[in-house]
Parts: structure tokens; sequence; C-alpha cells
């Protein structure tokens, strides 16, 4: 049984355009950008109100373009995308998407790089993508030059993002610096794209931890995104009008390097004519700062920047939150109970979940704020489909029964980078086309109002989401068996109050270490883990010493008995103290 979106979800308007760059459609008029004349600044620092009105930022893209062009001999229609790959390894800035959207203006690729990698880790990145240029930040520095180093990236292709309050004179090009070069530099010739070229061709390489190993490049497509915008635009824009909003200042918080940030954030709202409160990271006095300020009016966030607020009510009481109407969290599930404390704090604030994946850039269901149940990742956006397949292979055709979810949508990514097995094991075909496969086990309910929402029930994929951020057991499986103390071993996923899941390790250990100090033991294996990988990799669950890892006949790890066994273990515990 196929599942579609609610009755009162608008349909496409016209079929995302297949033939055009992302920065051209987020231009351009004609294919259905709120009036540039009647957009709000689309980029707004939220440190220091630094602003660019949209011409600005178009013009900004522009200049940057014809400074790669100069710098990098790259034409906009010659040689291939491939040839010419930037990464972007920074915290966010005002000038985060015009540097991406500069390398899609010379029909290039551009690679975001998660701002908590360490070397090794942005290294893999690099090498991966074919990265021949990178764009970093002060604070991070270190970590770009020797990353850059390890692949072979010379210092006169790293480029400076100005940070608010991070000025230091380095024999490093900064992005104003190219700007002013790019005035310099001849206009480039208009791209020369063929039909279908915007839906074949790659514009990000959005690294996703899979179920195995170093995390797998995503390659998403001009299209992809540009059908993303449209389709959550359509879907919230219902909600909006019913509320009479026709434009709103919405949060910039979320990393622009996570699909999550990348499309609902950095696309979607300055293509409906929103402004973008910017700010670098997450520091809770200056997120409540940039609220009462800016009067934002909309909180896209991750469960525990909500948690954090709860945690610190006499703070988060200090300021004038009331410009705020609707909060949507993303990339882990919000607790009822937590959504229930917030809305004891903050009465006033409606707040929805939304679903979506790197592979589905990125929303396939959201909620809309007429049509709020508690619990639920909302409805499927326009274009969206989904369908539910049981443990026996067959499809679920009824309410409330869970199923894999399986997800066909223009969003739909074109598959990983040099790894065709992941790809043909994720995005399926059968009689009703091409389907990816979430690994996520849903069930499809109604709400009170009669329409269908979707709730994520078990991730059969095992990924821990840690503050927005995707962990691969199986990575830090491998890792720390590489430690003489681990003779086998098994990483789950525990519940903490802070950062909502944090990764905890089962380890097995040899027969040699039978004399040494479990807490010794344990402390190595921890260091371990933080000198080699980016600080929400750590085992902030802790290490537990077993037996024997169990383990199904084929060998598969069964983390759902860990999880029970820690369960009833903090329970007991609980009831302890």
């Amino acid at each position: 049984m196929v599942f579609y979106p609610p009755p009162w979800v608008p349909k496409l308007p016209f079929d995302p355009p297949d033939s055009v760059t992302i920065g051209e459609f987020m231009k351009n008029e004609v294919y259905g950008r709120r009036p540039i004349d009647k957009s709000k600044n689309p980029w707004t620092c939220g440190l220091t109100g630094k602003t660019y009105t949209v011409k600005q930022a178009f013009e900004r893209t522009e200049l940057l373009a014809k400074a790669l062009h100069k710098l990098m001999g790259w034409e906009p229609n010659a040689d291939l995308p491939w040839d010419k790959v930037i990464c972007v390894f920074s915290y966010n800035t005002i000038d985060y998407i015009s540097v991406l959207h500069s390398v899609h203006r010379l029909s290039g690729i551009a690679t975001p790089a998660n701002v908590a990698y360490n070397a090794s880790e942005l290294e893999h990145q690099l090498r991966s993508s074919g990265a021949k240029c990178l764009f970093t930040c002060l604070p991070v520095l270190e970590t770009a030059l020797q990353a850059a180093k390890a692949v072979g990236i010379p210092e006169d292709r790293i480029f400076l993002m100005e940070l608010p309050h991070h000025s230091k004179k380095l024999p490093y090009k900064t992005v104003d610096d190219l700007v002013e070069l790019g005035r310099s530099v001849p206009d480039l010739e208009p791209l020369q794209w063929t039909k279908g070229q915007g839906a074949r061709q790659v514009a990000f390489l959005c690294f996703s931890s899979g179920t195995s190993g170093l995390p797998k490049a995503v390659m998403v497509s001009h299209r992809n995104v540009i059908a993303n915008t449209m389709q959550i635009s359509l879907f919230e824009d219902y909600g909006r009008k019913k509320k009479g909003v026709k434009t709103q200042v919405e949060l910039g918080l979320l990393p622009f390097s996570h699909i999550y940030g990348l499309v609902v954030v950095a696309h979607c709202a300055p293509w409906r004519g929103d402004e973008v409160i910017v700010l670098p990271k997450f520091e809770f006095n200056e997120f409540l700062q940039a609220i009462e300020r800016f009067k934002i009016n909309y909180l896209p966030l991750v469960p525990p920047i909500i948690v954090r607020m709860l945690s610190s009510r006499d703070t988060v009481k200090k300021f004038d939150l009331s410009s705020v109407r609707h909060v949507f969290t993303g990339a882990a599930p919000l607790g009822s109970e937590t959504q229930d404390e917030l809305r004891k704090l903050l009465p006033k604030w409606k707040v929805g979940q939304g679903y979506g994946l790197t592979e589905t850039a990125t929303v396939v269901s959201a909620t809309s704020e007429h049509d709020i149940v508690q619990g639920t990742s909302g409805s499927l956006v326009p274009g969206a489909k989904v369908k539910l397949i049981d443990q026996d292979g067959r499809e679920v055709t009824e309410y409330g029964k869970p199923g894999e979810l399986l997800v066909q949508s223009p969003s739909v990514t074109l598959g990983y980078l040099n790894n065709e097995r992941a790809t043909s094991e994720t995005y399926v075909f059968d009689e009703d086309g091409r389907w990816m496969r979430t690994g996520d086990e849903v069930i499809v309910t109604k709400s009170p109002a009669g329409y269908e929402h979707i709730t994520v029930v078990d991730r059969l994929k095992e990924l821990i989401k840690v503050k927005g951020h995707q962990v691969a057991p199986a990575e830090l499986e491998a890792h720390l068996l590489s430690h003489p103390a681990v003779d086998d071993c098994a990483v789950i996923a525990v519940h903490d109050d802070r950062d909502g899941e944090v990764p905890k390790a089962f380890v097995v250990t040899p027969a040699s270490m039978s004399s040494r100090p479990d807490a010794e033991i344990a402390a190595e294996i921890i260091k371990h883990v933080q000198e080699h990988k980016a600080h929400y990799k750590w085992l902030k669950g802790g290490v537990e010493f077993i037996d024997a890892i169990p383990k199904s006949p084929s060998g598969k790890i069964l983390r759902r008995l860990l999880r029970d066994k820690d369960r009833e273990a903090r329970r007991a515990q609980g009831a302890k103290l």
C-alpha cells in the first residue's frame, strides 16, 4: 500500500526544474521564489548584526565564482564537475551559502564538512571527494592545515571564512579578499547546461554515516535540493497562511554542513523571502539573546537544545522570547515528556517534528502548524510517497502496523559516491519505480483531524544521533578493536539528558587482561576514542564489560538485547537510589 500526502497538502505547481543550478533557482522569480523586492535580507549575523540584502548575497556569489575562475583556472563550461570540487570546513557564516553556490556557477561541486571532525576524518572527506581547495575558519585552521597537507592541497588553495570576533592577520586569502579579486575579473560566460543536467549533476557531496565503516559520500543533485526547497515551502506555507504569515525571521544555528541546516534553513528560508539569523555555533546565552534581539519567529532546532532550555529555566525566563511562533525539531526524536515540559515553560510556542535523511535531501514528512500531533513526525510533503515493508517482506496495508519505510520523492538522492554495493542496497527498484530504503521502522496513523502521520518506531540502521550528528556504531567498533584491551565489542545508543543520545561500548577483554582493574581498562579505552575521533563520537555513555557479545547465527550483533540490558541496569540503579 502506497501512502501519499493528505488532501490539504498543496500539489507541486510544476515539476522541479532539472536544467538549472541551485543558485539560479534561488534568484530567479520565474521558478517561484518570493519576489526579491518583497523579501527580507537573507543573511544577518546573530552576533554583530552585519547583514546582506538579497542582491548583495547574489553579487558575492558571482564575485567569488570569478575569483575561483582566476585562481583555480576553472571555466563554467569546460572540464568535468569532479575536476572542480571545493570543501567548506567552517562554522556557519553569512557567506557560507554564497561560497557553496560560487562553485556551482562554475559547474563544480561543493562538499560541506562537519566542523567537529578531527584531521583524519577531514582527510577522509577531502580524499574521497577529490577536493581541490578548502574554505575554513580560524578556530579549526590547524585541523584544516593538517588534513590539507595529507591530501596534497597547497596552502595557497586554503581560504578563510571570516567569523565574528575571530580576526587575525594570516597568510591566507579571506572570502572578502576573493570578493575584491572577483571585481577585477571579466564576467563569466553563462552556463550552457543540457536538458536534465540539474537532475544528473552532483551539487553537494554530503557525508552520511552508514551501517559500517567510515562515512559515505551521498551525491545530492541540484534538482534534489530544488525539489525539497519547493516541497518544504509549499507544505509550511499552508500553515503560515492560516496564521497570516508572509515572511518571517528564522534561526540559522544548525550547521550548514549538515543536510538539515543546508536545505531546511539555508535554502528554504531565503527562497520564500525569510531572513536567517546566522549563529556560528551553539552558545546558550547567545542563542537566547539572538531570539530576543532579532525577534525570531521560527526555530529549527534539535532536541538537545530544548533539553538545555528545560534544564536552565531561570536563564530562559530572563529573555523576551515572545516573538517565537513555531519550533521545528529534527535529526532525532523529541520525547513526549520533553515536549510537554516545553509547552509548560513556553505555552505560546507551537512545537512540531519532521523526518528526513541525507539520502532524501532532506524532509520526507513534517508537522504543519494547523495539525500538530505530539510524538509523530507529521505528514508527507508534496510530491513524496512512501510504503512500509514488514519483516516478512510484505507491504503493510493497515494503520498502526510497523514496517521499514521506503521513500519515493524528487528529493531522493543519486546514490553513494564510488560505492555501488551500498547504493544498490539502499536505492531499490520495483514495479512502482525507484525507492530509498531508510532503514527506519515506522507506523502510519491518523490524526484527530483524519490526516495520515508518520511515527518513527525504531532505527533499523542502528545509527546513533548525538546533537544532530550521526555516529555509525560499526565505525567505533572497528576503532575499539584496534586497542589491545578489546577482544570483541559492540556500541549502542543510550539516553543522555544533555545530548539526547550518546555512544556506549560493551567490551569483551582478552584473558591476558584479567588481572587489571576494570576502571583502569575502561579509562584507557575511553581515552583511545577521544584521541582519534570527533567529540560527538566519544563514549559518553561509558564502557561496560561483558563475557560475550550477543550475536545472531549469521554473526550480526543483537543490539536490542544490549539496549535491554542497559535499560534494566539503569532501572535497577534508579530503584537503589
